[in-house]
């Protein structure tokens, strides 16, 4: 089932007996189990008909026989397994799974990997309640899943500002939205976040940051992204070589991914990288400024100053600003 129908069922008190949250992405298990812990039951009926267990410090049996008990003065009674990974006997649960309690809610948080789809538990609440699939969202993802968030929250975020968080976020929900909550606390101004927000309240400048650095870069301007690196190099904090080299490998290796299509139309692209249009316009249009050997050189050029910037291949320790300085030449030479 998707995480978006298993909250809106639970908003209206549609429960299941057992709920299976498995998946490399814990910022659906912990959304779903947080709910269920929170709302299904009130502060006075907490008390007696909900309990939580933590998988390295218990055992089927013991989960089996609570979930099996009947709720005191109230319809349903909860009980959590968190970090349901480390719970040894898990297969245990099988029997219960067969035949659950129908006042009960058992919730599996079964955290950054899937429970094996072949075993008799999985197929038990496959049939008898809820399974989600938490997967991890790629990078391309990321900006769509922001509007998303932000929408609910009735905001709105121009597609440049969501390209920057992206680009120095990363693809951990978590930390996306424990962000976008700071950004919603903090504007008041208005209902859209652009780069002007993320940089008052965040750090990251909207003229400095990887999106300028990559459009310098894919224009071949040359002033302009030695600009940016020298401001890198002053802010290490904020703009570790680590990030820049990863983002300017996935950037080249879209442009060249564009070289081998057949369709190089902005629709074509899309359905092959997928991403936001904002940001396939400026692919496209780089794209053309690099052939495919300086390409595959540009790849190998960022491997090596990854490999660099952790200390391989270099006698000493070498400055990070002078390597990012050293790495953006070789690229644009």
């Amino acid at each position: 089932m998707e995480f978006e129908t298993i909250l809106k069922n639970l908003a209206k008190k549609i429960y299941h007996p057992i709920y299976l949250l498995h998946g490399e992405e814990p910022y659906y298990i912990d959304r779903i189990s947080g709910y269920i812990e929170k709302n299904v039951l009130t502060e006075e009926e907490k008390s007696f008909n909900q309990t939580i267990f933590y998988g390295k410090d218990s055992d089927a049996r013991t989960i089996s026989d609570t979930a099996y008990r009947y709720p005191m003065m109230a319809d349903k009674q909860v009980v959590i397994v968190k970090e349901a990974q480390s719970l040894k006997t898990i297969d245990g649960l099988s029997e219960y799974a067969s035949r659950p309690m129908s006042s009960t809610l058992l919730v599996i948080n079964y955290k950054y990997k899937t429970l094996d789809k072949r075993t008799r538990l999985y197929k038990a609440i496959k049939t008898n309640g809820v399974v989600l699939d938490a997967k991890k969202l790629y990078e391309n993802q990321i900006p769509a899943w922001i509007e998303k968030y932000l929408k609910l929250h009735n905001y709105s975020i121009t597609p440049q500002a969501s390209q920057i968080l992206t680009a120095y976020l990363g693809t951990e929900l978590s930390k996306i939205s424990n962000e976008l909550d700071k950004l919603l606390i903090a504007v008041k101004d208005t209902t859209q976040i652009t780069p002007s927000h993320i940089e008052k309240n965040i750090g990251l400048s909207k003229d400095f940051n990887i999106l300028e650095l990559q459009d310098a870069l894919g224009s071949k301007n040359i002033f302009r992204a030695n600009q940016i690196i020298k401001y890198f190099g002053s802010n290490p904090q904020l703009h570790p070589i680590q990030v820049t080299t990863s983002t300017l490998f996935g950037f080249y290796s879209k442009m060249l991914a564009i070289h081998f299509l057949k369709d190089k139309s902005e629709k074509g692209i899309s359905q092959e990288l997928g991403g936001h249009p904002f940001y396939l316009k400026k692919l496209l249009a780089a794209s053309k400024n690099y052939s495919t050997g300086k390409l595959m050189e540009i790849i190998g050029i960022l491997r090596d100053y990854d490999l660099k910037s952790k200390g391989l291949g270099v006698s000493t320790m070498v400055d990070p600003a002078e390597l990012q300085k050293e790495m953006i030449y070789k690229i644009l030479h």
